[in-house]
């Protein structure tokens, strides 16, 4: 039976719970661990962040500059676009040389010669020009200079008046399958319209034809164009690998608009299509447990309104029991697992379930999951106790709460001040790569916090970019002496370098903000035992706001809502201090009241 008030009114004033329509939800990425470039997650009592986009470098690609004399071509910066389209006329002999030899596939010694025409040495035309630097995109490409080709492609995409822009957006594609997301080819599909990518709806084509769709719903999506991004991801059949991500991606533009019916339809469609068999999905199981989170997730965001002129939060019972029961779809050995059972606790306490909400936490803080790290669970608890007037036990929790997480968040605030200040991303990579390693220096007891801050599929995408770039590099040293020391191989290798170092700035930029995200986490928290206690002492001096003592739970709602009824598939056994594995998940909480009224 859910409650249609708030009974953790109590704490209105100093746990801000209309915020809490997002329990850890607070890692709102983590509803698709897929959308490394989602708007900010909202966090628990937090603002949006401007602009809703991450921080990222502007330009992963490394993408090409010209100089002002036209002697080189230079794959560091982006040339600036033509002003009208130009022609290309008749080649020189020299230019027509080099495409003789990018005809015979001989990449290596094309690459060279396409280079002298882009460079302006051979006198042709700008049309030639752009042309060579087409073929020229391409030839590093068939040599597997992929972050090379990528740069050169990046100058075209930039330039809609490039004798070759309509034909580049097929390499981004080819590119999207080499390159990881990290590098940001979304970023040049998104210079691309409806009408070009439909240039490939055709029975040849069309895996090609959803593949960009999806590109550029990312890119539409990434820019908050939530509308547009839709209806692109709409267009991605069932038979593409692309349909299970831009379901996802469906159904979270749809909760960004607050249509939350949509939003579950599109998740619903994921799990479908899973059992049915889609093809082209791997972690079938990993994503079905997603979906079913980021249901229960859009279910509980749209299950509490906040009345407008009283401020005073309603939660819709019907939506809220449907939370749960995606919530507990979400099985037992999957990663996502105590995410939601933590997510649940709050759903529970909030339809006035407390020996379920206990209960939960009471599996959180076993000893089966050392490195699990939910210090809002202990706040929650002293809440749910301080609802029920047992003061002394939410001191008492609220204590605990201080003694275990004070002297962690000195810890992890100690590390975090060796990587202040201006060009600390570097360094900070480094960090992280010794600590995936097992290495950093870390006191035992912050290490699993920074080792579960430093392994989500973003960062570790960061981190393969970077890895992916290094065997480039290792690839580029191993060509042929002449290509190497050629003006195009020199630039070659500048590029490689210029990307990789880019490349670790923005994963060092992502760890470090993953790392402060959960230091500012624990502070919050931190702060919210200190004005609970506050809010105790207010009510034993029987000064408590009346807004917040009408919240509490009196000992005649108790014996509703705090007690433990078995049913035919359930017998009470009583804690005794033992834990067992295949109790997790079923522990609850008799929750008596000691309030007065």
């Amino acid at each position: 039976m859910f409650r249609k008030r708030l009974v953790a009114v109590c704490i209105l004033a100093s746990v801000a719970l209309p915020s809490l329509a997002v329990p850890r939800l607070a890692r709102a990425q983590d509803v698709i661990d897929l959308d490394s470039d989602a708007p900010a997650p909202v966090k628990k009592g937090a603002r949006p962040a401007k602009g809703g986009k991450p921080a990222a470098s502007e330009s992963p690609a490394a993408p090409a500059k010209r100089t002002g004399k036209a002697v080189d071509i230079d794959l560091d910066e982006g040339a600036p676009a033509s002003s009208a389209p130009v022609v290309a006329g008749r080649m020189t002999e020299a230019a027509a040389s080099a495409k003789a030899l990018f005809d015979k596939e001989k990449w290596s010694e094309a690459a060279q010669a396409l280079h002298r025409v882009v460079s302006g040495q051979t006198g042709d035309d700008p049309g030639n020009k752009q042309l060579a630097e087409y073929l020229l995109a391409i030839s590093l490409y068939r040599l597997k200079f992929y972050q090379a080709s990528y740069a050169l492609f990046s100058v075209i995409a930039d330039n809609p008046h490039h004798v070759k822009f309509k034909e580049t957006l097929l390499w981004l594609a080819k590119l999207a399958t080499q390159l990881p997301e990290p590098a940001d080819i979304i970023e040049r599909v998104g210079k691309y319209n409806d009408e070009q990518v439909a240039r490939f709806d055709n029975d040849q084509q069309r895996d090609l034809f959803w593949q960009l769709n999806y590109m550029l719903g990312r890119y539409k999506y990434r820019n908050r164009q939530f509308e547009e991004a839709i209806r692109l991801f709409q267009k991605v059949d069932r038979r593409s690998e692309y349909y299970v991500k831009s379901q996802f991606f469906t159904g979270i533009c749809y909760v960004q608009v607050r249509k939350s019916v949509p939003a579950v339809q599109a998740f619903q469609r994921i799990q479908k299509a899973l059992n049915e068999g889609v093809e082209g999905v791997e972690d079938e199981d990993r994503l079905r447990d997603l979906a079913s989170l980021s249901m229960a997730r859009t279910y509980y965001s749209s299950s509490i309104k906040t009345d407008a002129e009283t401020n005073q939060p309603t939660v819709d019972s019907t939506k809220l029991s449907a939370a749960v029961k995606f919530w507990n779809q979400v099985d037992v050995a999957s990663e996502y697992w105590l995410d939601a059972l933590f997510e649940e606790s709050w759903a529970y306490f909030m339809a006035g379930d407390y020996p379920h909400a206990l209960g939960n936490i009471h599996t959180l803080q076993s000893p089966y999951f050392p490195n699990s790290f939910y210090p809002e669970a202990s706040v929650l608890k002293a809440v749910i106790y301080f609802s029920n007037c047992n003061y002394e036990a939410a001191t008492t929790v609220v204590a605990q709460f201080n003694k275990k997480y004070t002297p962690i968040k000195e810890q992890l605030e100690k590390v975090l001040s060796n990587y202040k200040g201006e060009n600390k991303e570097e360094p900070f990579f480094k960090f992280l790569l010794e600590v995936r390693s097992g290495g950093g220096n870390l006191d035992e007891r912050i290490r699993p916090i920074v080792e579960n801050a430093l392994s989500d599929r973003q960062l570790l995408r960061n981190i393969d970019y970077v890895k992916l770039l290094e065997e480039e590099d290792v690839r580029f040293k191993q060509s042929p002496p002449t290509f190497r020391s050629s003006s195009i191989g020199q630039q070659v290798g500048d590029a490689l370098k210029l990307a990789r170092d880019l490349a670790v700035r923005q994963a060092g930029e992502l760890a470090l903000s993953r790392y402060q995200r959960n230091v500012d986490e624990l502070n919050e928290r931190l702060r919210d035992g200190e004005k609970i206690l506050i809010d105790i002492t207010a009510a034993q001096r029987n000064l408590l706001d009346e807004k917040l003592s009408t919240g509490q739970v009196s000992a005649a709602e108790s014996k509703t809502f705090g007690d433990v009824k078995p049913d035919e598939e359930h017998v009470i056994w009583p804690f005794d201090g033992e834990y067992w594995r295949d109790e997790l998940g079923y522990y609850r909480q008799r929750v008596v009241s000691a309030c007065g009224r």
